[in-house]
C-alpha cells in the first residue's frame, strides 16, 4: 500500500503519530470571518463535487468516482458543515482522513480514526492542510482532490474535523505535594516556578497539579505537550515550549528518563510537576559536556494529547 500523501500531509502538521481523544475548549465560537484560514481555503469545483461518499462523519469512509479522475488543481467541497467551533490559526485541531488513488480508486489508507496516527495540529493558512480545512467548524466533513505530482498520481481525501484541543491542561485541580516548587499560572496557562529554600531532593518527585479526563500515556507513546523547565539551583528557566509559541512532541517520548517517568500513566488533560535528580536527567557533574549535567531539573508538563505507538 502506498501512503505517500498520508505521510506527507501528516508532516505538514505536527507529526505522523496518533490522535488522542480530548474535549474541546467550549465557550464562544471564534469569528471565522476574521481568520486567514477562510481566505486560504481552496475553491470547490467539478472534481471535488463529483465524488460520492459512503460512511458517517467521524468514521473511515469510502469515496467513489469516475476513474481516472482528472484533477488539474486542488479543490475542496464541504460535504457536512459541523456545529462546533470554527478553526482559527490558534486552534489545535484533531482531524482524521481517508485517502484514495484518483486513477484507480484504490484506498491508500486511513489515519486519525480510533487509535489513529495523528496528533492535534495548529493549521497554517499557507499549508496544504490549511487550504483543505480552511476555517471549517468542528464536526465538518470535507472532500479534497489533489493533482498529481512527479512522485504520485492525483489523490482524493475525505477529511473529518473531529475536535479542537485546549493549548493548556484543563484537568481538575489537585492539592500539590508539600515541599515541592510552587507553580503559578498566567491567564493563558503558561506557568512560572518558585523553587523552595531547601536542598534539592535526591530522588525523583512527582505531583499531579491537574487531573485530566483523557486516555493514559503508555510506554513508547508520543505525547503532545506544553512544558516549562527550571534549574533548581538557579531558579531560572532553561527551556520552554511556551516561549516558542506552540506545543511540542517528540517521537516515542524520547526524553530524559525522569521526564518519561513523569509522563507514564498520566492522563491527557493533566498537568504534572516533576523534580528530576541528575541521575535521571543529564547525569552527574563531569559525566558529560552537557550544560545541565549535575543539575536537578524541575518541569511543569501539560499533557494535551497522546499517540499510541504503531503496532
Amino acid at each position: 500500500m502506498r501512503t505517500r500523501s498520508v505521510v506527507a500531509l501528516s508532516v505538514l502538521t505536527l507529526s505522523a503519530l496518533a490522535l488522542a481523544g480530548c474535549s474541546g475548549t467550549g465557550g464562544e465560537k471564534p469569528n471565522a470571518d476574521d481568520s486567514a484560514l477562510c481566505a486560504a481555503a481552496a475553491p470547490s469545483g467539478k472534481g471535488s463535487e463529483s465524488i460520492k461518499i459512503e460512511g458517517k462523519t467521524g468514521e473511515p469512509s469510502k469515496a467513489t468516482f469516475s476513474k481516472p479522475l482528472e484533477i488539474k488543481t486542488l479543490e475542496r467541497t464541504v460535504l457536512v458543515e459541523g456545529s462546533g467551533d470554527a478553526i482559527t490559526e490558534d486552534s489545535l485541531v484533531s482531524y482524521a482522513l481517508s485517502a484514495f488513488n484518483a486513477e484507480s480508486g484504490d484506498e491508500l489508507g486511513t489515519v486519525g480514526y480510533g487509535d489513529g496516527l495523528l496528533l492535534p495540529s495548529q493549521i497554517a493558512p499557507e499549508s496544504a492542510l490549511g487550504q483543505v480545512l480552511g476555517c471549517a467548524t468542528v464536526g465538518s466533513r470535507i472532500v479534497a482532490t489533489f493533482p498529481s505530482s512527479v512522485d504520485a498520481p492525483g489523490e482524493v481525501y475525505i477529511m473529518d474535523v473531529l475536535d479542537t484541543v485546549p493549548s493548556a491542561a484543563w484537568g481538575e485541580p489537585q492539592d500539590p505535594k508539600a515541599g515541592m516548587p510552587t507553580v503559578t499560572l498566567g491567564k493563558d496557562g503558561a506557568p512560572t516556578v518558585a523553587i523552595p529554600d531547601a536542598p534539592a531532593p535526591d530522588a525523583i518527585e512527582i505531583s499531579v497539579l491537574k487531573k485530566g479526563d483523557g486516555p493514559a500515556v503508555k510506554p513508547n507513546d508520543t505525547t503532545l505537550l506544553q512544558y516549562y523547565g527550571v534549574d533548581w539551583a538557579t531558579g531560572e528557566s532553561f527551556d520552554s515550549s511556551w516561549s516558542r509559541g506552540a506545543p511540542y512532541s517528540n517521537p516515542g517520548n524520547n526524553y530524559v528518563p525522569g521526564f518519561v517517568q513523569a509522563l507514564d500513566g498520566q492522563t491527557v488533560g493533566s498537568q504534572v510537576l516533576v523534580v528530576i535528580p541528575p541521575a535521571l536527567a543529564y547525569g552527574e557533574a563531569g559525566s558529560s559536556d552537557h550544560q545541565l549535567a549535575g543539575a536537578t531539573l524541575v518541569f511543569v508538563i501539560d499533557i494535551l494529547a497522546t499517540a499510541q505507538a504503531a503496532s
